[in-house]
């Protein structure tokens, strides 16, 4: 049988973005493609500027591991002029976080880049062990996504850097928005949808460049580029609500190859819809105004033919010798939208983190397993987010 031939170079070596089928393409192309998809996306969104220093959340799984690969390369190879350092976080998960940092060990020598872990026995006294002892396995992806969160930030102000880039991914961004809207909390999608994550609250800027590659994509680039990864799930995650959105993804790229890209343009679309800062009674009214303006026209414009089909209806009664009661009655009010949270950023009272509310999300978590009661009722802020654990 003849050799296959790459679907791209054998005719032209002009780098084509998302082709049909790139299982077609030859190593070669396969890795010119992914990495100058990688350097747009970087350029497009003017993710860094010369002489930043950048901490690179790594945990050894593939994503991550993928993400300072490549930045090691577009920085070399296009002269980004970023100082580069790994940053890890040690949830205190045995037989699985341990093994894991091992990886990170092995990738920063590989890389050349300093490396620095923060755990969560350091930071808040808890490991994830003892948390899920004490909680249980269900909801516990609950604690470990706030407690990481601030743990990376936390990390890299350790360090003196303002900038974290994570490996979240296109499958990663589609499902947060799926699960944004099955929760039905759509000011979130802004955060969740966004490629750059910052507030004035917070000095810390995190950026997702691999936000339009998808997952199958990373795995095949960590295969041809040989790269050193830990691929074991986390074993407290089956229960996570992430799940079952993963798997409806997974389900919808079935039948839709392109759903998973289609999901996060249309999180990006119903984002751009949220308003951004707090919702006031001004903007209520304005939003009230706008409906009753609406109903009026509506109102207006076929009143005409309105009264013409009652005189109608009534004349026809009043010939077979019958009454009728002809009073109008208005349709139900359409319902008012519905009211946003308001989303005043400031610190936590007694960490300083960034919170929506007067103490932060993680110590109130913090408090219930202190005083041992884990299952108290936590109103969510914005500062709330399931975080992905690194795998």
């Amino acid at each position: 049988m003849p050799p296959t031939l790459c679907s791209h170079c054998q005719t032209t070596r002009a780098l084509i973005l998302r082709p049909k089928n790139r299982q077609k393409l030859c190593k070669a192309c396969f890795i010119t493609i992914f990495e100058t998809e990688i350097h747009t996306t970087i350029t497009t969104a003017s993710l860094f500027h010369r002489g930043e220093h950048v901490a690179i959340g790594a945990s050894g799984g593939k994503d991550s591991t993928v993400l300072a690969s490549v930045l090691k390369t577009l920085n070399a190879r296009h002269d980004y002029g970023l100082s580069l350092s790994l940053l890890s976080i040690d949830e205190g998960i045995t037989g699985y976080r341990d093994d894991s940092l091992e990886t990170v060990k092995r990738n920063a020598a590989q890389y050349g880049l300093p490396l620095h872990i923060v755990s969560y026995a350091s930071l808040y006294g808890w490991t994830m062990d003892q948390v899920v002892a004490q909680v249980g396995k269900k909801g516990n992806c609950t604690y470990c996504g706030v407690f990481r969160r601030q743990a990376l930030d936390r990390g890299a102000a350790q360090l003196g850097i303002r900038h974290v880039v994570t490996g979240h991914n296109a499958d990663d961004v589609a499902e947060t928005v799926m699960m944004n809207l099955l929760r039905g909390d759509l000011p979130r999608l802004a955060r969740a949808t966004g490629i750059v994550t910052q507030s004035a609250a917070s000095e810390i800027k995190r950026s997702k460049p691999l936000k339009y590659a998808y997952e199958k994509e990373i795995v095949l680039y960590a295969h041809h580029m040989g790269l050193d990864y830990f691929s074991t799930e986390c074993i407290y995650s089956p229960e996570a609500f992430r799940g079952s959105a993963r798997a409806l993804i997974k389900n919808l790229e079935r039948v839709r190859p392109s759903a998973i890209l289609d999901v996060v343009r249309s999180g990006e679309d119903m984002a751009s819809l949220v308003p951004s800062g707090e919702v006031t009674e001004e903007s209520e009214t304005a939003e009230g105004e706008g409906c009753g303006s609406a109903n009026g026209r509506s109102s207006g414009g076929g009143g005409g033919q309105l009264a013409a089909m009652e005189a109608k209806l009534q004349a026809n009664d009043e010939a077979k010798g019958r009454e009728i009661d002809l009073t109008h009655q208005p349709a139900p009010p359409r319902p008012r939208p519905k009211k946003l949270p308001k989303q005043n950023l400031g610190n936590c009272s007694r960490c300083g983190y960034l919170s929506s509310q007067a103490v932060c999300k993680a110590c109130m978590l913090l408090e219930g397993l202190n005083k041992n009661r884990p299952k108290m009722e936590i109103r969510v802020g914005v500062e709330e987010g399931e975080e992905r654990a690194r795998c």
